[in-house]
């Protein structure tokens, strides 16, 4: 036999001994051996395929790495491993054979040979050009990128992540700058070495990186813990802001700090991508956030308007989400599933405070703030899935509802705990200024739950997990009452009807026009739809496509369902402006509605029994005294 035989016989025989291993479960106190070292080649990033290179201390026998796969702050098993490729492991220079797990697909098993101490891998990470969600949706343009350090490393089974150590760094395209809230260590050219961290610190803190990228510093700069915005556009032209943009920017940090009473960051870096060619979304981070928008959204009102609310949103995380954050989601690896139980604590808090910062900022007006509010309760006033679906099984199923598709929603629900925690909380805060007679507001909360003490300096953050009983003990403190009740009643409710009291207790009330506000013109403008779904109850895409029907609206009962395709109205070609006129038109008449509808290959007519003219939801002022007003009013001094 000779020696490349029996070579291949030893490898074949060391693969098959790991085909069933298991995945080592988390020990919570034991320290990685070592630091793992990570150098990311992003300088081809332009190209979409970023190199990774690992140098992992191990022992000699079986070890498995995994490659991250829920991901803080996405709330699901979105890891994208299927873009993790050209994988190789070697030991003293030589090969070594790796398998990936047969039922944790994120899961790799190496055998190390004897005498071996240090485990090299090398990796490549191919971003998406046009799909994929959060940090696994396309990351990169020709301008720009963002290192999310979870897509290109792997790390050992066993350990908590707080106890493994890594040493990274990134090199960047010639003549880029970057960003981010990772301590930097030495730089060499275009190399950009960072301070040892943990995985959990690491993970948490993306680079940002770019051709243009514009540094505005938030605070002044005697302000304690330092907060800035780390920009980068794929044109000059984008970090050209609308007047008055950056001041009300800075009044942020200020803003933040009189709603909680304290911060938990060293310093805090807003991470934000201006282009049309990444995903766009915001994720939250202890130190920073990652925020990818439209290219002009800060130098166009029309986008500013209907996207400016990720900027507060993702900020208030570092205090709810990050500091606090739900037993659920403080798991001690990126392999042990999340519970999304307490996501309208999480996110549906985080979206009032948020927006509420929105107005106290001046980055809306308090007209802006309340066409915002009547959209979300209109359109949560109007979703048929709360009859069967209670909001807080739209947080129990996040997993499954983050990459649900559009149509249906309206029947099916979305990921409800956004909007409709804004509206329970709302109600939450009005509830204690009644009973206490205006002598305290949910800020008293704010500072109580997510104040003091602040972080020391040069501490890195930690966390602080909660519980449902830890939120209402917390209220209790602030006033006592029967919160668990008032909390569970709104969060089981199958009640067709949105929970409204808080828009209502605080002055307004939802009704609806025959003109559409500024917001929702912009709205349509931005997201390529018709909205017609508070009248004859669709939503259309250009062209003609019904996004949704709206369940128990006319068009839903006369048959119109998501996937056909609206061709004509009246007999006249559909064009969104002729469906308006034709709704205006039939306003107080018999004559009903006629829309010719395709249904894949067939064609047929159907009659709307509608006559109410248009409607779009606003707030109008109602018989108690106008506290929202005083709610939205700048608090720092």
């Amino acid at each position: 036999m000779t020696r490349t035989r029996r070579m291949a016989i030893v490898c074949l025989a060391l693969v098959a001994s790991v085909a069933f291993a298991q995945v080592p479960a988390v020990n919570p106190t034991q320290q990685y051996p070592g630091t793992i070292t990570l150098a990311v080649d992003a300088s081809a990033a332009t190209t979409k395929l970023f190199h990774a290179k690992l140098e992992i201390p191990v022992k000699p026998g079986e070890n498995t790495l995994l490659y991250p796969k829920w991901i803080p702050g996405e709330h699901g098993p979105t890891g994208p491993v299927v873009d993790l490729t050209g994988l190789k492991f070697f030991a003293n220079g030589q090969p070594v054979e790796w398998r990936r797990d047969d039922v944790e697909m994120y899961a790799i098993h190496v055998n190390v040979p004897s005498g071996v101490n240090t485990l090299e891998a090398t990796l490549d990470y191919t971003s998406p050009v046009n799909n994929g969600i959060y940090t696994g949706g396309p990351t990169a343009s020709d301008k720009l990128a963002v290192v999310s350090w979870n897509t290109l490393l792997l790390y050992p089974a066993g350990y908590d992540i707080h106890n493994i150590s890594y040493q990274a760094s990134v090199t960047v395209p010639q003549g880029w700058q970057i960003g981010t809230a990772l301590p930097l260590g030495p730089v060499n050219g275009q190399t950009y070495s960072f301070k040892p961290a943990s995985l959990y610190t690491l993970v948490d803190s993306p680079v940002i990186m770019g051709e243009y990228l514009k540094v505005l510093r938030l605070n002044s700069p005697s302000g304690t813990p330092p907060v800035e915005m780390d920009i980068a556009a794929d044109s000059s032209a984008a970090l050209q802001f609308i007047p008055g943009v950056e001041d009300h920017l800075k009044q942020l940090p200020m803003e933040a700090v009189a709603l909680f009473g304290a911060t938990h960051y060293r310093d805090y870096h807003f991470l934000l991508s201006l282009s049309d060619h990444v995903a766009h979304f915001g994720l939250e981070h202890h130190e920073s956030n990652d925020s990818r928008i439209p290219e002009f959204m800060l130098a166009n009102d029309h986008d500013y308007t209907v996207l400016g609310g990720v900027i507060p949103h993702e900020y208030v995380h570092s205090w709810n989400g990050k500091y606090r954050r739900p037993i659920g989601l403080a798991t001690p690896d990126f392999e042990q599933p999340m519970k999304g139980d307490l996501l309208w604590v999480y996110e549906g808090l985080t979206e009032y405070l948020g927006d509420v910062l929105m107005a106290r900022t001046g980055l809306w007006t308090p007209d802006r703030y309340r066409e915002n509010l009547a959209d979300v309760a209109a359109e949560l006033d109007n979703r048929a899935g709360r009859t069967w679906r209670p909001l807080a099984d739209t947080a129990i199923s996040v997993q499954t509802l983050n990459e649900a598709p559009f149509s249906w929603t309206n029947w099916r629900r979305t990921v409800d705990y956004y909007d409709e925690g804004e509206l329970i909380w709302l109600e939450t805060d009005m509830k204690i200024r009644e009973l206490t007679h205006g002598q305290k507001s949910f800020d008293d909360f704010a500072h109580l739950f997510y104040g003091q003490p602040s972080l020391p300096p040069d501490q890195a953050p930690t966390f602080k997990s909660y519980t449902f009983d830890d939120v209402v003990n917390g209220l209790n403190q602030i006033v006592p009452y029967d919160w668990s009740k008032f909390l569970k009643d709104r969060l089981w409710s199958t009640s067709p009807r949105a929970p409204l009291g808080g828009v209502e207790a605080s002055g307004w009330k939802l009704i609806y026009t025959d003109k559409p506000s500024d917001l929702q013109s912009a709205e349509e403008q931005e997201r390529h739809y018709t909205n017609v779904g508070y009248s004859i109850g669709l939503l259309i895409a250009q062209d003609g496509t019904i996004l949704d029907s709206f369940f128990f609206k006319p068009a839903f009962k006369a048959g119109i369902t998501p996937g056909m395709k609206l061709i004509a109205v009246n007999g006249r070609k559909y064009t969104p402006d002729i469906l308006r006129m034709a709704i205006r038109e039939a306003k107080g008449k018999q004559e009903p509605i006629e829309l010719l509808v395709q249904n894949d290959d067939y064609f047929k007519t159907y009659k709307l029994d509608y006559h109410d003219g248009d409607k779009y939801p606003t707030l109008e002022r109602n018989q108690n005294p106008d506290t929202l007003s005083d709610i939205l009013r700048a608090h720092a001094k």
